[in-house]
């Protein structure tokens, strides 16, 4: 892995989809872009690929228990490209009905400020140093 930071514009918007297990179902252009993966790569992966190791698990267990309770999740998530490099993201995840019936969820994602940046990697350090 590297260190490199992968920095989104303010005008991109990560959007993907998943079913109800985390397996991704499609990507639109600007994840594929940041996350540096084809959308052939992505489809029928868990989501988690992207996980970066700097994540604590708490987040992603609050996570997955708000959005099976039908409520939406929104929180700062460090995401790990292909390349081993990094991104940061400020993520809103909701469940959805699909119009093909199925059930699922939908994953928007936006930049954030450098400012909360500073403060979710101090905060997730201390996260992960509570989970060792």
């Amino acid at each position: 892995m590297n260190n490199r930071e992968i920095k989104l514009d303010s005008k991109s918007f990560l959007v993907s989809e998943t079913d109800l297990n985390g397996a991704i179902k499609f990507a639109n252009d600007d994840y594929c872009k940041y996350s540096g993966y084809s959308l052939e790569e992505l489809v029928g992966n868990e989501h988690n690929m992207a996980r970066h190791p700097d994540m604590p698990k708490a987040a992603f267990v609050d996570l997955w228990k708000t959005i099976k309770s039908s409520h939406k999740w929104r929180g700062f998530i460090k995401n790990k490209s292909k390349s081993g490099a990094f991104y940061w993201v400020y993520a809103t995840v909701y469940p959805f009905i699909s119009c093909d019936g199925s059930r699922g969820y939908i994953s928007c994602r936006r930049m954030v400020s450098d400012l909360e940046k500073e403060k979710y990697t101090k905060l997730y350090k201390k996260m992960k140093d509570e989970e060792r």
